[in-house]
């Protein structure tokens, strides 16, 4: 495989993990906007949120195809190969130790955005059945 591949990849990576952080505090901040039901903020945050989620779509698109180019120029790589696996085919060192990194970091960074995500639903759906009541309650 050609190390401009695994280059590319590697930033991929880099950009995907800047943007799933910058996600992360999106969701930090729309917790907060959520709890203090700021409702002129959480807008803000919820445009800039389409924003994130765009830029993550196209850099996963990407991976995808570079790791679709990888797959083509080596026959050990295939849907089943885990990502272990997949990083211990690196060309050096230095690239295998930045991938296993990189790989790392974006775990946890997509694990915490999940939990955001899944905490922020329920603040949200705790807020609607709060203005549901006393709507009903002036009828």
């Amino acid at each position: 495989m050609d190390v401009s591949m695994w280059n590319e990849l590697t930033d991929v990576f880099r950009k995907l993990n800047a943007t799933y952080e910058s996600a992360v505090k999106l969701g930090k901040r729309k917790h907060e906007a959520l709890v203090l039901v700021d409702m002129g903020n959480l807008s803000k945050i919820l445009d800039e949120e389409q924003i994130v989620i765009a830029k993550i779509e196209r850099l996963e698109r990407q991976r995808g195809g570079i790791l679709k180019k990888m797959a083509e120029t080596e026959p050990s790589i295939n849907a089943e190969t885990k990502m272990e696996e997949f990083i211990q085919l690196a060309p050096n060192f230095a690239i295998e130790r930045e991938l296993r990194d990189l790989h790392k970091t974006l775990s946890q960074y997509v694990a915490e955005a999940i939990q955001l995500r899944d905490n922020n639903q329920i603040l949200a759906q705790g807020a609607l059945d709060a203005v549901k009541y006393h709507l009903n309650r002036l009828s």
